[in-house]
This record gives structure tokens, sequence and C-alpha cells, in this order.
């Protein structure tokens, strides 16, 4: 397998953006990403759309917008981790010598699906009861086994939406330093999750192109590479006694298993990450995924959120670009808007945001139907001769 790197990446901001054609968000975001790769749409050699929502076909018609190279054209759609699956395969494919350089780019426009599609969603998934309702009863045993008080949970939420002021892509901007007390006093949505707690309901595309390292060398000698040490996948894993926790929380050993390749695949171990990104459409998943991904030991979660090590400027920050709660969740692009993020990062070039001496980078997403995937990204400063 070759080694592969993140050449390109672009955005088209997270928001509400009803009556923008989705080609249009497709567009930006794509060429955004072959402007930061120095390449044109002619130099990629297979593309992953990776959409949830949107009719059959509409993949290879927006790529369309791109130009007719005869590439091969693939739609993805694994949930929520939509656009990390995309991401994967695009690795895959340069990994296995199919292509030198491929793209990944995910969209979708939440704001405008019909309650129809909405209602007929969650009869698919799990009858009638809302994600929300789900992750709350998640946050409930929580803090009836660890001791979690509502309070933990809204320092991260308002962690998120500060990180979220600082990233023009982010669709939750706010104009001031939010606060705990904001959090908690933010409309009631499922005991104890508040609004601010939950994501925004979001419109948005995000791409990504990844090349062999001999092509990133080649296109972009002045410029700090950054590769991909770990693509991880897994569904959940049968063990005796096994219940099954429904397909939108998915059972917690999923991640612990995913994260224990991802780091194995890497050479490093979660001591040795300079920052983190994680499914947190809603706050107790990231004081979980503390733990699941190694960071701290069981039941020291909200010890780590009470030290601030998890905010820019502490130990290991979490969701530096405002993660689901603040940049949005589309579905589609989040994936990829998390491997914008952490390669900016990598890069050096977060602004406002960056993390200091950014060495690797975890982007780690679930996905209804119980899968998850988790990247490791790295920087490498030294370039062959």
């Amino acid at each position: 397998m070759r080694e592969v790197a993140v050449v390109g990446v672009g955005m088209h901001a997270f928001g509400a953006w009803k009556g923008v054609p989705v080609a249009r968000l497709v567009r930006e975001a794509g060429r955004k990403a072959l402007a930061d790769a120095g390449l044109s749409f002619r130099d990629v050699g297979e593309a992953y759309v990776g959409h949830m929502q949107h009719p059959p076909m509409k993949a290879v018609l927006w790529m369309k917008e791109f130009g007719l190279t005869g590439i091969p054209i693939t739609h993805v759609e694994d949930a929520s981790a939509t656009g990390s699956v995309a991401f994967r395969e695009a690795v895959r494919a340069v990994a296995g010598g199919f292509c030198d350089v491929a793209m990944a780019i995910g969209v979708e426009k939440f704001t405008e699906l019909t309650g129809a599609q909405v209602q007929r969603g969650q009869r698919d998934i799990e009858g009638t009861i809302l994600p929300v309702a789900f992750f709350a009863m998640w946050a409930q045993r929580r803090m009836h086994d660890r001791g979690t008080r509502p309070e933990h949970l809204a320092r991260v939420a308002a962690k998120s939406w500060n990180h979220g002021a600082l990233n023009p892509m982010s669709h939750r901007r706010p104009d001031h330093t939010v606060t705990p007390e904001e959090v908690l006093a933010s409309k009631a949505i499922a005991d104890p999750l508040t609004a601010m707690m939950c994501c925004p309901v979001s419109d948005g595309a995000a791409c990504a192109i990844v090349a062999a390292r001999e092509v990133a060398e080649r296109l972009q000698p002045d410029r700090p590479l950054v590769t991909v040490r770990a693509s991880v996948l897994r569904s959940e894993t049968y063990t005796k006694g096994h219940t099954f926790l429904g397909a939108v929380v998915g059972p917690a050993q999923m991640t612990a298993d995913t994260a224990r390749a991802a780091y194995e695949q890497a050479g490093i171990g979660p001591e040795d990450l300079s920052l983190v990104q994680v499914h947190d459409a809603f706050a107790i998943e990231e004081l979980e995924y503390y733990e699941l991904l190694g960071i701290c030991r069981p039941g020291e979660a909200e010890g780590l959120v009470e030290s601030g090590a998890t905010a820019l400027g502490g130990r290991i920050p979490f969701s530096t670009d405002g993660g689901l709660l603040a940049r949005g969740h589309p579905g589609g692009p989040t994936g990829l808007a998390q491997i914008w993020e952490t390669v900016h990062q990598l890069r050096g070039t977060a602004g406002a945001r960056q993390v200091p001496n950014a060495r690797f980078g975890l982007c780690h997403l679930v996905g209804g139907g119980s899968v998850c995937c988790i990247h490791v990204l790295a920087r490498e400063d030294a370039h062959p001769a």
C-alpha cells in the first residue's frame, strides 16, 4: 500500500442556505480544494461523493460541474459518517495504486428536508424516537453512573460554541463569549439537553483531495506534508450477552475498538495526539468519547472538562472548529469538514484557532446503523531531498 497525503481541502461554509442550489455548494467546495492542491479536475483519477438525503444519480450530475473527464464517480452513504467514509474510499483508491489523485466531496441540505422525509427516516431507523431522545437517555445514564451534572455538559457546549466563533466556516458564530450558564438557560429539548447542547440543522459542502506521497512532495515541496497515518472503519462486534443499543447511538465499545485499531495502524497512542475532532452532535457524546478514545480513564471525563484541557490552549483541544455543535452537522460533508480543520491545524494555517506545534490529529465519526470511522493525520516537515 502506498503512503497517502492530503494535498487540498475546501469548504462551502455551513449554515442555513435555503434557495441555494446544491450544485453551487459542491462547486465551491470542490474548486477551493482543487485550488488548494494546485490541481485541475483533469488530474483527479477517481471521485467519491457523499450525501444522505438527495435522490439517486445526483452524485454524477454534480460532478459534471467540474468537467467530463471519464473518471469513476461513486456515491457513498453511511449516515453521519458519510463524509468520513468517502474520504476513506479516496485514500484507499490512492493507497491501492488505482489512481495517483482522488477526490472526496460531501454535501447536504438538511434545511430543505420535508416533514415526510424526516418521518420516513425515523421509521426506518428507530420508530418515532428522535436522536436527541436517545442521547438524552445516554446522558441520564451517565449522570446516574458517574455523577455527571448538567453543568459538565454545558461547559462542553460553551467551549465548542466559542471555538466556532473563530471559524469562518461555522454555522454558529456567536458575537460574545458563551458561558455555561447561557447554555443551561437555553430552551430545554430533552432533559438534560438544552438547545445549545444540540447541533443545528445545517447545509454545506466540504472536499478533500488526496494523492500519493511522491505526488504530494512534487506538488507542494514548501508546504508541510499532511499524511494519512490511519484509516479505520468498523461496525459493531458481537460479544456474549450482546445487547443491540440502537442504530442511532450504537455500542460504546465500537468507538473504543476502532480507536485501538487506528492507534495501532498509525503507530501512536492517544497521548501523542495534538487535537481531536469527534461526533459531538450532542454535548454528552464528547464527554463519553474522551474516555472511549483513551484520552482519559473511565470516570475521568468530567475532571478533564473542569480542568479546561479540551479547550483551545488546553492539553488536548477537542472540536477546534466548533464541532458538530457549532460548526454544524449537515451529514454528508461533516466528516470532510473535520479533515478540512485538521489539515489546517497540521499545516499551521488555522489562524485564531491554531493549536501550537500540532503534529497528530484524530477525526472520529459514528454513523446510524452502528459504524465508526476514525482517521489519524500527521504533519511531516521533512521532505526528501
